[in-house]
């Protein structure tokens, strides 16, 4: 429920399968999301530590509609919008929301074109898309999305070849650090917030390609490899292989490297600064009884600025690496950061189950000869009813660097409970 997997592949042939109308089909959700913890919040009325104050919550409310069309047998359109609303909770219930601003908004998430002949698929427009270092994140109401023009080819058997040029987005990452405007200007001169990713769409690094191949020649192994290029910005790689174990059935393997190079103009440094990260993960599965994974990742140390390495390069938070956290995102792709992975999931008793630990360590992660420790703990108790998904989570973080006590100047573990809810249709 935090993350939806969509592949490129999938996402350039994607409809819905919702009701047709002759060659149009209309789908969507709706969404409402709870969230609060009894970490430290500075308020004006002094810190609040409490679950249930409206200081220490947050929420909010989406309606995603989705219309996707056949113009020709070759040619397909698709558009998606977007409301997210605080329901009237913000000032009342909560004081944040998961877009981050404080006022309802409407936008188009997507709007595209894709035209097919014979194995090669163009895409063009406003879209969302799933590379391992470029991708939209579905942990919030709404994704961040991008503009965008992706080509796909089959032709090679067993392989898909893809190409891209990605020329603005809706996230933070652009060139020297300057993000999406967050306050608006009313007409009084006040400033107001606003949701820093629904309607400003800013450049991406200036313009970026990605180039990628993905291959199953031999059924159990899946690998792809990804090039990323932005002008005086950023290159980046991706290897990953993915393998299923042929003498054990259920058995599986993965293997993950990555390297960013990122420009000194983008860091606002003296130097260049490049950094690399590797994963590994071995996973056990039993169909429709439970699955067990285990990770161990370890980012490079050699970077010049500190620059990590790993995540989204859309956002900087986010990472596909097999040990990333299920909320606390930003974590284990620091500089020299050492982390690893338990999840177990089952469905018992019509219910799905989870639990999902990360464990960190940042090495010099916050002053030299300081090491930076984190430790997340996720509690999942999820259920669809028809088509509504409902899901309740508890998170448990014990962080260095996170909920500092004034006093004591470390780090406070802290407890997050959530709640998800999802009408599909």
């Amino acid at each position: 429920m935090k993350l939806i997997k969509m592949s490129l592949a999938a996402a350039l042939l994607a409809g819905s399968s919702a009701f047709a109308i002759e060659n149009t089909k209309v789908s969507g959700d709706a969404k409402l999301f709870y969230s609060t913890d009894d970490a430290q919040h500075v308020t004006a009325s002094g810190i609040k530590d409490s679950m249930f104050d409206q200081d220490t919550s947050m929420g909010e409310a989406s309606l995603n509609l989705t219309l996707s069309t056949d113009l020709t047998d070759k040619i397909k359109a698709s558009a998606t919008f977007n409301a997210i609303s605080t329901l009237g909770l913000y000032n009342n219930l909560v004081a944040a929301t998961w877009t981050g601003g404080i006022q309802d908004n409407y936008f188009f998430s997507e709007a595209w074109l894709a035209a097919t002949e014979g194995k090669t698929t163009f895409k063009a427009g406003r879209m969302l898309l799933d590379t391992p270092l470029v991708f939209s994140e579905t942990w919030s109401v709404v994704p961040n999305s991008f503009e965008a023009a992706v080509v796909m080819n089959q032709d090679l058997p067993d392989t898909t070849l893809v190409g891209a040029y990605v020329g603005q987005h809706n996230s933070a990452a652009t060139v020297a650090g300057v993000g999406n405007k967050t306050m608006d200007i009313d007409v009084d001169g006040d400033t107001v917030g606003d949701d820093a990713r629904s309607n400003i769409f800013e450049s991406f690094y200036n313009g970026a390609y990605a180039f990628g191949v993905v291959n199953n020649s031999w059924k159990p192994l899946t690998a792809q490899a990804w090039y990323y290029s932005a002008h005086d910005a950023v290159t980046a790689y991706w290897l990953q292989a993915d393998l299923e174990c042929q003498l054990v059935e259920g058995i599986s393997y993965g293997l993950q490297f990555t390297e960013t190079d990122y420009d000194k103009v983008l860091l606002g440094s003296a130097q260049d600064s490049s950094n690399d990260a590797f994963a590994v993960k071995v996973a056990y599965e039993m169909k429709d009884t439970f699955a067990v994974s285990v990770a161990y990742s370890q980012t490079g140390k050699d970077s010049k600025n500190g620059a990590g390495a790993g995540a989204n390069l859309a956002t900087g938070a986010q990472s596909k690496l097999y040990t990333e956290a299920w909320w606390y995102y930003g974590k284990i792709t620091q500089n020299d950061t050492t982390a690893y992975n338990l999840t177990v999931t089952a469905p018992v008793g019509g219910f799905d189950l989870g639990v999902y630990a990360t464990s960190a360590t940042a090495k010099n992660g916050i002053a030299v000869g300081k090491d930076d420790d984190f430790l997340e703990v996720t509690l999942e108790v999820a259920k669809s009813f028809g088509d509504l998904d409902a899901g309740v989570y508890y998170i448990y973080t014990d962080s260095d660097s996170d909920n500092v006590d004034a006093i004591t100047g470390k780090g406070k573990d802290y407890g997050t409970a959530q709640v998800y809810l999802t009408y599909n249709f």
